[in-house]
């Protein structure tokens, strides 16, 4: 059997690295992207901005001309802010599509017909709470609305591409256990946060065992 290659964005962030980790324990092959140059002994990492819809395009092209299968790919890159609607102007709300679904689409597209072709293939996005219920977001207006485009997406792509072995899926955590969200703080109770490795964890058993009907993945339900 083929080594399995697991294409990871925002691969030196505390998300990413848990499940570039996570892959790299089971003998997958890593490839992934970061904002900066950085180098790994046993990753393959890019500098990209995935803002730039044909740089994305041209490291989905590199990742594939060097490993030859994109199996699974989980798209972490992204940002937070609060904002309410009195706060959130139209250039807070472009900022944060950017960040959020921008470079989230630009690879998905490129993976989506990679692993069309090839009649397999998972996308796991990385959505938010507020993001699936928008009620929620009334305080984050900007993230709430470009999360919320992640879910849309998850669905055509599900519908697009229901016959040809591809599934994508969003997964919901809640707050990460991460040293900046304890920095940011420290009066929470720690204990009720996610840790990066347990949601890794989750996204490698909808690799190795997706549910058809599910394609919304709330990590406190998972755990």
């Amino acid at each position: 059997m083929a080594q399995q290659t697991a294409l990871i964005s925002g691969i030196t962030g505390n998300l990413g690295k848990a499940v570039a980790d996570y892959f790299h324990k089971k003998s997958w092959q890593i490839t992934g992207t970061s904002h900066k140059e950085t180098t790994h002994n046993c990753f393959d990492v890019v500098p990209v901005d995935l803002t730039d819809e044909a740089a994305a395009g041209q490291y989905v092209d590199h990742a594939i001309q060097k490993f030859g299968t994109i199996d699974t790919a989980v798209l972490t890159v992204g940002g937070f802010a609060m904002g309410d609607l009195n706060n959130t102007d139209i250039k807070a709300i472009e900022k944060f599509l950017k960040l959020n679904f921008e470079t989230a689409y630009n690879l998905a597209r490129p993976l989506v017909q990679h692993m069309a072709s090839n009649q397999k293939g998972k996308i796991f996005f990385i959505g938010s709470g507020q993001g699936l219920n928008t009620k929620t977001g009334k305080d984050v207006v900007a993230y709430s609305l470009s999360k919320s485009l992640l879910f849309q997406l998850t669905n055509m792509i599900n519908a697009e591409e229901k016959n040809t072995g591809v599934q994508a899926f969003v997964v919901v955590p809640s707050i990460i256990d991460t040293i900046q969200n304890r920095e940011a703080m420290p009066n929470a109770d720690f204990s009720q946060w996610q840790k990066p490795e347990d949601i890794a964890r989750i996204i490698g058993r909808y690799t190795d065992n997706p549910s058809p009907e599910k394609n919304v993945l709330i990590i406190k339900d998972e755990l």
